[in-house]
C-alpha cells in the first residue's frame, strides 16, 4: 500500500514491485487541487459540485477533465504497467476543505489497462476480477528482470535542494 502522493513518485512504486507486490492499493485524496505546475490539476468550480444533482453531466465532465481523470491518465496506468502489478486506486469525491475531490476510482491491470472505473459525483464502487496469469508475462515484470542497478547510483544522491516532500509538492511548509 502506498498512500496518496507516495504513488506519484515512480521509485516508490518500483520498490514495492521489487519487494514482490502483485496488487498495489493506492488510496488517494486528490483531483481538483491547486497545483504549482501550469499543466497539472486545477480546482473544480464549487458551483458545479453544489449543482451536481441538477446537472450531473457538467460535474462528471469536469471530473474527467485535466482536473481529474485526464491528469491521472498521464501517470497512473504507467505505474501499473512499468512495475508489472495490479493497481487499485481509490479516491475521495466531493468537498475537502476548499477543494472538490474528483473521485475517479479505478482498477488497472499489469499492462496498464483499466479494468473498472468510475467518475460519478457521489459514492460509487469499482470491482474487477484480477487475472493473476497476466503477471508473469507482462512487460513490467520483464523490464524489472532486465534492469541495471549499477546505473542507479544517482538515484541515491541528494538533489541539492534541501526541502521535505510537502514543501516540494506544495511549495510551502
Amino acid at each position: 500500500m502506498l498512500i496518496c502522493y507516495d504513488n506519484n513518485i515512480g521509485e516508490n512504486v518500483r520498490i514495492t514491485a521489487l519487494q514482490g507486490t502483485d496488487i498495489l492499493l493506492a488510496p488517494h485524496q486528490t483531483g481538483g487541487c491547486s497545483s504549482r505546475s501550469p499543466h497539472a490539476m486545477k480546482p473544480v468550480d464549487r458551483a458545479l459540485w453544489d449543482n451536481r444533482h441538477l446537472n450531473p453531466q457538467a460535474i462528471e465532465e469536469e471530473f474527467c477533465s485535466p482536473k481529474g481523470r485526464a491528469w491521472l491518465m498521464r501517470w497512473l496506468p504507467t505505474r501499473a504497467h512499468d512495475n508489472g502489478l495490479f493497481l487499485v486506486f481509490s479516491n475521495g469525491v466531493g468537498v475537502d476543505d476548499d477543494e472538490i475531490r474528483t473521485g475517479n476510482a479505478m482498477i488497472i491491470d499489469p499492462d496498464g489497462r483499466i479494468l473498472s472505473e468510475t467518475w460519478k459525483a457521489g459514492d460509487d464502487m469499482v470491482i474487477a476480477d484480477l487475472d493473476a496469469s497476466l503477471l508473469d508475462l507482462c512487460t513490467g515484470r520483464r523490464w524489472i528482470q532486465a534492469r541495471r542497478p549499477e546505473l542507479y547510483g544517482l538515484l541515491t544522491v541528494p538533489t541539492g535542494i534541501e526541502q521535505d516532500a510537502r514543501t516540494a509538492r506544495f511549495g510551502k511548509k
